[in-house]
């Protein structure tokens, strides 16, 4: 008989109650909601009311969908007490702050896991998974193919939407750019990448990134990231240009990570979300552990390069 988790929620807003509603399908009980009626006049929840309740119950997991300004001391509290931790992006609002929790998650031997769903959408997992066989039809790995051209491959991610009220307290680069970011991280090491370019607008709704890869075996491929949430259109796409050679078509392609349907609504793809909690389920029992260690340290990555020095406009 499997054992039933216990959890505790922060935040029941939008995302909070989407991911109890699943863990709750899953079996998992929730002990308690920290919400609205348990903040200070700082707007936080005071360390004590969390320490004193999971002290007492022995929680197995916390999810954290509060304001991403309170990420970090939330994930923090929860994992010095060898909690394990489910927190929606950003996993922090610093590149320091981000590292400090997955070494802590790995020095206490538990589960951290950020909730940056788009890396289980099943739309970008086959585009992946076209883009290296194509790869290795071209045999890029000894780079034979493409000897002759400057910049072999340049993949562009776009994320636009229409204004919203919600995760105001960050801007546009840890609430959206963390996104595609992750993205790009689970097709290229972090140790590999140079960030050429970063323009963060004076609003924070808009921000544009250039990378270039400077090494490995994809080095001088160009990545550019344009993400705006304050748009006039609602865009999630990943697209790809990439030289085959002489006398070869180039591969160009271009995806949607959330297609319209015929009435112009933005239709999302419901089994990403379902995805990063089975993932996290099977985390939990002790299964693919490793990879989760490289998926905690891929989002904290992605904050290191949103919150990297910008050039303001």
């Amino acid at each position: 008989m499997i054992r039933e988790l216990k959890a505790v929620l922060f935040g029941n807003g939008t995302m909070g109650e989407r991911h109890r509603i699943f863990f709750e399908k899953a079996g998992v009980r929730f002990l308690k909601i920290f919400d609205l009626d348990d903040l200070d006049r700082d707007g936080k929840i005071k360390s004590s009311l969390i320490d004193e309740f999971i002290s007492k119950e022995k929680i197995d997991f916390a999810v954290i969908a509060s304001p991403a300004t309170t990420h970090y001391s939330y994930a923090k509290l929860c994992l010095e007490r060898k909690v394990s931790v489910f927190v929606e992006k950003p996993l922090a609002a610093s590149g320091a702050c981000a590292q400090e929790l997955v070494d802590l998650a790995t020095r206490n031997n538990i589960v951290l896991f950020v909730a940056q769903s788009e890396c289980f959408n099943s739309v970008f997992l086959n585009f992946r998974k076209h883009l290296k066989a194509e790869f290795k039809s071209l045999n890029l790995g000894a780079r034979g193919a493409v000897d002759s051209v400057e910049t072999p491959m340049r993949l562009e991610f776009r994320r636009e939407h229409k204004y919203s009220a919600r995760c105001r307290d960050v801007n546009v680069a840890l609430d959206l750019l963390v996104h595609d970011l992750s993205l790009c991280l689970s097709m290229f090491s972090y140790e590999n990448l140079k960030v050429s370019k970063f323009e963060l607008y004076k609003n924070g709704d808009r921000a544009q990134m250039q990378i270039d890869v400077v090494k490995g075996t994809l080095a001088g491929t160009e990545l550019s990231f344009i993400v705006d949430r304050n748009s006039e259109v609602d865009v999630r796409t990943v697209s790809v240009k990439l030289a085959r050679g002489v006398g070869m078509p180039a591969f160009d392609y271009s995806v949607s990570l959330a297609p319209h349907s015929e009435n112009g609504d933005v239709v999302h793809i419901s089994d990403s979300l379902e995805n990063e909690h089975k993932f996290f389920l099977k985390l939990m029992a002790g299964a693919c552990s490793e990879w989760g260690r490289r998926a905690a340290q891929s989002a904290a990555d992605a904050v290191k390069l949103a919150t990297i020095s910008t050039a303001s406009s």
